[in-house]
């Protein structure tokens, strides 16, 4: 894996068995550049100083104290970091329009005007804008059916209802809290 921007010494990294990756083809993650990772975890064997999609999961690095797992750190992401792509992706779900459209998903499938319906307030523009987003996250399956006029549906994939899940957690507790946070914002406005 040749890439980067020439901003990390490869010399300097430990030397990576070939026979110390696990090949699969249904991983991809990312690595974040300027990770807070110290170089005794090998990162730079990996040649990439920049966001470069890798096929391969490391299960151990050799450096110089001997085989270390692999870092849980490399495989999340750095949302802290302002380069990592977690931070995309956290926006695409927290925006106003995600939140609402993972939490109107949760236990239904939904066309595009019932969906639109169930919000409320949503333009066209912004809804379609965010479904396209939560697809390509792979948060919603879209569905075509080919009849006219066009029949599109929208459902949260597994993937969809674990994140669903964790946003709802924020919803229910705003709701809940509700009450202290405009008590709190009406004594400050004072």
């Amino acid at each position: 894996m040749a890439g980067g921007t020439g901003d990390c010494d490869h010399n300097d990294a430990p030397y990576l068995e070939e026979e110390q990756l696990t090949l699969r083809e249904d991983y991809f993650g990312y690595i974040c550049p300027k990770s807070s990772l110290k170089p005794s975890y090998a990162i730079y064997s990996l040649y990439v100083s920049t966001y470069q999609k890798v096929s391969v999961r490391v299960t151990k690095l050799q450096n110089m104290n001997g085989n270390i797992s692999f870092p849980e750190q490399l495989r999340r992401g750095e949302l802290l970091n302002v380069d990592c792509p977690s931070r995309e992706i956290l926006k695409r779900v927290t925006s106003r329009w995600g939140v609402l459209v993972l939490i109107a998903l949760s236990n239904e499938t939904l066309r595009f005007s019932a969906l639109r319906r169930k919000i409320g307030g949503v333009s066209e523009k912004m809804l379609a804008q965010t479904l396209q987003h939560l697809e390509e996250d792979g948060f919603i399956d879209r569905t075509a059916y080919p009849v006219v006029p066009p029949h599109v549906e929208y459902s949260l994939t597994p993937l969809g209802k674990e994140i669903q899940e964790q946003v709802e957690g924020l919803t229910v507790w705003l709701e809940t809290n509700l009450h202290r946070i405009m008590e709190q914002r009406q004594q400050r406005s004072v």
